[in-house]
């Protein structure tokens, strides 16, 4: 096994029985990303500087203590929405090209405060909106299992660099399915939290009532080791939740599974529906009970979120208007002129798409027949999930319908590619947890399983999601 192979849990064993040191680690991190990345383009920016600093300072603490985090002296990577200080943070848009964050985002802060080593910041579809990676304004992360094809999105940079050795670990966000997705896609391992379980201060937003932080990896285990480094109440995010996690006991025997009928419909792969049943098979051999349950409202899921979404994009990025930040077209006559030529050459077609469409919904006179009932759908989809947890412990989907598709395939037909959010968005309209498990291959490419859980019961998908680890 290579230096550069191992997950989270074996380098700080690494690091702990002295077979190297942080910087040793880095380095062979650091090496791999100049070798492979040039044909993945996971990385808009490497920190080596920063990175290397880190990896001295976690040494220094791996000399001093017997005890330390597991995530001390362990490299990861982050996803360019995130603000990391003193680094360029361009979201994925030309028009943030030269923006350097002024301060840590609080899940940034917690892993430094853990001896984090961050090696750089990864690509991301423009402002987070896409599920390919495609719509980045820099270039297009591929598939590190199959190099012509996506490697999903909008956290196709955080799942590509996990998957390809270029970091131990990654941080994404989740508006629709940007975890989930990437990581089923390149095959590993993606949560999205409960909405609230980790703080959002410092993500660059893209829609406020959905945005979520979570962690990417290898294995179960190092994503529940990260989630329970950055999650927790934060004072400088409200909608954050006073949360502390618990280990769970619960086991696949005699637990109750939901598998929603609705996700099994038209328009799944046949490999993709063939290989979730088998993981749901292994689930049920392993003495779980198998419940087929419904979620009617999921018909509506898609225009649902794709009025509420457009809606928040066309108010929070409103700011990029080239006045106080980002590039701006001083020069260009009146003020008007300014907002006009700034926002026009720095936004890419799919921001300037969701934010004509969430302007148009936002608007007199169609606020209530839009918006507002967006907002009620949204509901009925939320009660939905609510009345099947009394009767099941957890929820098994696919994460997509499709395996990962070819590089330019979907690029010209936005719609398919929002039906790619099919099976991972109404999780998010409800604010519920989710996990994409990679369960098989279809095609020579990665399948995930969808694990959803009820209301801030991540340790539950985790206990669960570790068993099934083991038998797939």
């Amino acid at each position: 096994m290579e230096i550069f192979d191992l997950s989270v849990r074996q380098a700080h064993e690494g690091l702990k029985n002295k077979e190297f040191s942080s910087k040793e680690l880095t380095l062979a991190y650091l090496d791999n990303i100049k070798k492979k990345d040039g044909e993945i383009g996971a990385y808009l920016s490497v920190t080596e500087e920063l990175a290397l600093s880190q990896a001295e300072k976690a040494d220094k603490i791996i000399a001093a203590d017997k005890i330390f985090h597991p995530l001390t002296g362990v490299p990861c990577s982050i996803k360019d929405a995130i603000l990391v200080e003193g680094q360029r943070a361009t979201a994925g848009s030309r028009i943030l090209e030269n923006y350097v964050a002024p301060y840590d985002a609080t899940v940034i802060k917690r892993l430094k405060e853990n001896g984090a080593v961050i090696l750089g910041k990864v690509n991301l579809d423009e402002f987070a909106m896409g599920v390919s990676t495609e719509n980045s304004a820099y270039k297009v992360t591929k598939n590190p299992n199959d190099t012509s094809r996506v490697a999903g999105g909008s956290s196709g940079g955080s799942a590509a660099s996990v998957a390809a050795n270029e970091a131990v670990y990654s941080l994404g966000s989740d508006t629709g399915g940007s975890i989930r997705l990437p990581a089923s896609f390149c095959g590993v391992v993606g949560l999205n939290p409960t909405y609230g379980a980790v703080s959002r201060y410092g993500l660059i937003a893209m829609a406020s009532s959905l945005d979520q932080i979570g962690p990417i990896a290898k294995t179960v285990e190092d994503v529940r080791i990260v989630f329970e480094a950055i999650s927790g109440k934060d004072l400088f995010d409200a909608t954050s939740v006073d949360y502390e996690f618990k280990e769970s006991d619960v086991k696949l025997k005699g637990l109750k599974i939901g598998v929603p009928k609705e996700y099994f419909a038209k328009g799944i792969d046949a490999d993709v529906d063939k290989i979730v049943r088998d993981a749901i098979n292994k689930a049920e051999k392993q003495g779980a009970k198998i419940i087929e349950i419904s979620l009617p409202a999921t018909e509506y899921a898609i225009a649902c979120y794709y009025i509420i979404v457009p809606s928040e994009v066309s108010a929070n990025l409103a700011r990029f208007d080239g006045i106080k930040y980002g590039k701006s077209n001083q020069g260009v006559g009146n003020l008007l002129n300014v907002y006009l030529k700034s926002r026009g050459e720095g936004l890419g077609p799919e921001p300037k798409r969701r934010i004509l469409i969430g302007t148009y919904a936002l608007s007199s006179g169609y606020y209530d027949a839009y918006y507002k009932k967006a907002q009620e759908v949204r509901e009925l989809i939320k009660q939905d999930f609510i009345r099947e947890f009394k009767k099941v412990d957890l929820i098994f989907s696919p994460v997509s319908p499709t395996p990962a598709f070819k590089i330019g395939e979907k690029k010209d037909d936005p719609l398919s590619m929002y039906l790619m959010d099919v099976y991972t968005c109404p999780v998010k309209l409800a604010g519920l947890p989710a996990l994409s498990l990679p369960v098989g291959k279809a095609k020579n490419l990665p399948v995930g399983l969808q694990i959803i859980g009820n209301y801030f019961e991540e340790n539950k998908i985790f206990s669960v999601a570790e068993e099934l680890e083991k038998i797939i």
